[in-house]
């Protein structure tokens, strides 16, 4: 009888940090299973699967990646196609946007992801109130049939780094708000990046302070974060770069999630080959600030 590895124990961090797509480290071939594994031995402890271009994947293949995340107590969620639009401009891209949407969805819960983060789409010129309304009435119409599928997932519209990209933390709050199984997923280098703003301890503070508000406590308890350098420009976001390029505040960011108790993940987007070293910058500075907090000291090396 070929005995079972004893399953990986889960970390105790309010906040779980990994990466969006597997690390380059991995193994080669590859595969979701095989990235889970090397998230765990990183000490890393959540892995978003990057379905960015599509979603293909079998029932099987979901089943394997769902009984790696247990045995390694590695948290999935799932960034679902870039080219998913809730602004469509006509009917048959947003039959295939909501087909891209959904299909994430199905699959990513099969594998046992709980967050399915996507990018709601484009203002194309029209006024933010009619692109909202759009957003929410299309956002209803999809939830409603997952829940009839028993498809139990939290679709989370991502905050977008540019300024003609529908996604911003007050729009993705309000959906949260009018629309069940809804809640945002909060890209602090694009909101950063969309403004030239929001890269201050005060700033992040307040922008948590417009998630309490808005979902209450439930908003920081279950929070999903997308952190990162970005280089951006006039008209916000151009490219990911390594967090020690970028003007990104993330020291200070962690602090108010510290400071806030926020609990929930982050999944880092760094290019590679640095997305591995940036996770495990951002991990080691928020057990060391949250150690700060508790009243915990490191211990002391001796003398020699």
């Amino acid at each position: 009888m070929v005995k079972q590895p004893k399953p990986a124990i889960a970390t105790t961090d309010p906040i779980r940090v990994g990466t969006v797509g597997g690390p380059s480290t991995t193994p080669k071939p590859g595969g979701t299973p095989l990235a889970i594994e090397q998230i765990r031995r990183l000490g890393l402890d959540h892995l978003e699967i990057a379905w960015v271009q599509s979603v293909r994947v079998s029932d099987e293949s979901c089943a394997e990646i769902k009984a790696a995340s247990a045995q390694q107590a590695v948290t999935l969620s799932v960034h679902a196609p870039y080219f998913i639009n809730l602004n469509s401009l006509t009917a048959d891209l947003m039959r295939k946007s909501d087909e891209r949407l959904l299909a994430a969805a199905r699959k990513g819960y099969l594998a046992g992801a709980h967050d399915i983060v996507f990018h709601p789409g484009s203002y194309h010129n029209q006024p933010p109130e009619h692109v909202y309304e759009r957003a929410k009435e299309k956002l209803l119409e999809i939830t409603e049939i997952l829940r009839s599928e028993k498809v139990k997932v939290i679709l989370r519209p991502e905050t977008m780094g540019k300024s003609a990209m529908f996604g911003t933390l007050e729009e993705t709050v309000q959906l949260s708000k009018d629309v069940p199984g809804i809640l945002p997923a909060i890209d602090f280098a694009h909101l950063h990046a969309r403004s030239g703003k929001h890269n201050t301890y005060n700033e992040f503070s307040k922008m948590l302070k417009v998630v309490e508000k808005g979902l209450g406590r439930k908003g920081l308890e279950t929070i999903h974060i997308h952190l990162s350098g970005i280089e951006y420009g006039p008209k916000g976001e151009r490219h990911h770069i390594p967090l020690n390029e970028a003007d990104m505040n993330y020291r200070a960011l962690l602090q108010a999630l510290v400071d806030a108790d926020v609990m929930g993940s982050i999944a880092v987007e760094a290019p590679e080959p640095f997305h591995v070293a940036d996770a495990l910058t951002i991990q080691a500075t928020y057990r060391r600030l949250l150690a700060l907090k508790r009243g915990e000291t490191q211990q002391e090396e001796p003398e020699e």
